[in-house]
């Protein structure tokens, strides 16, 4: 091997990708250093990483020196792992190194400027965890507070239901008692006029003179 590249592939062109992985739905990218010519998924020459899109955010995991050393060795890489290489600080550490073989500044200089990159990134990582962890929250929130309204919606609906239903039947209570009550009402006034004839009747005829008694002299 010269020069970090293998001796049968020196003259090869080598590029950074993505070699999939994992199970249907739940995809696992390696990020690997593979010949261009070289089928996707077959042998490849060094895994630098991971990347999983599944996860928010997105699960990156990178040795960010192996990947510098490939890329000043003159490994191209994909538009994708590109972008995972950006993320992850990589152009940028290669773009410092250069800057000290060129002596624009030294490799203590160009180190700090990268830990504060790193520092500057994973703050805006953390911030958008957090975010979503709020979001999450409230999401969380809101679907109570739904279906707490939706609870207490039913739960008037079914008093009011109840409510209609005792009404009823509190009316027709009513009616039969009024319809019974007229019913009965004349059998009553039948009963007391009989009983009042009644009376009368027995009056007079105590009242009445016996036709057999003779009138005193």
């Amino acid at each position: 091997m010269r020069d970090g590249f293998p001796k049968k592939q020196k003259n090869m062109a080598v590029k950074i990708r993505l070699q999939r992985h994992g199970k249907k739905g739940k995809p696992v990218f390696h990020i690997v250093v593979a010949n261009s010519r070289a089928k996707r998924d077959g042998k490849n020459i060094e895994k630098l990483g991971i990347y999983v899109p599944t996860t928010n955010p997105a699960t990156i995991e990178l040795n960010v020196d192996k990947a510098v050393s490939w890329l000043e060795k003159g490994a191209q890489p994909t538009d994708t792992a590109k972008a995972i290489l950006s993320y992850k600080g990589a152009l940028l550490k290669k773009h410092l190194n250069g800057g000290v073989k060129k002596g624009a500044f030294s490799a203590e200089e160009a180190e700090k400027k990268f830990q504060t990159w790193l520092e500057d990134k994973e703050k805006a990582i953390q911030a958008k965890k957090d975010k979503l962890t709020s979001s999450k929250e409230q999401a969380k929130k809101d679907k109570y507070e739904a279906e707490k309204k939706v609870s207490e919606a039913r739960v008037a609906a079914q008093q009011k239901v109840e409510e209609e239903v005792n009404d009823t039947e509190e009316a027709t209570e009513t009616a039969i008692a009024d319809e019974t009550v007229t019913e009965v009402a004349p059998e009553v006034n039948n009963s007391e006029e009989a009983t009042e004839t009644a009376i009368a009747d027995e009056t007079a005829t105590e009242a009445a003179p016996d036709k057999n008694e003779e009138p005193e002299a």
